[in-house]
């Protein structure tokens, strides 16, 4: 039987930044279960698309991921919903997180 996920590789990925916005691409491929050149890709796809900023850290040594919160899904369904709001049902984050720009009430679906 095959393994499969209600959330895609992207999701995923965009959920182990929001856990920890100084995370690395291999530890993301470990905790996804993909490789690290496609964690690398992922990542990229997130950044040139604007849901995610890249910027070094203090040192330059280490990546932190800044995720635009405020940006509605590349789809469209029932409603429009933000980055935000879906994060704030996928992941248990307080107020004082950093890879959040902006967190938002989910409404009822």
């Amino acid at each position: 039987m095959t393994e499969w996920s209600f959330l895609t590789n992207h999701a995923r990925v965009l959920v182990c930044i929001a856990h920890d916005p100084g995370v690395r691409l291999r530890d993301i491929a470990t905790k996804v279960g993909i490789t690290e050149r496609t964690a690398y890709g992922i990542v990229t796809d997130l950044t040139e698309a604007g849901y995610v900023v890249k910027d070094k850290d203090t040192d330059g040594r280490r990546n932190r991921y800044q995720i635009q919160t405020h940006l509605p899904l590349p789809e469209t369904i029932s409603r429009q919903r933000t980055i935000g709001e879906v994060l704030a049902l996928l992941v248990d984050h307080d107020s004082s997180q950093p890879a959040l720009r902006k967190r938002q009430q989910m409404p009822a679906l």
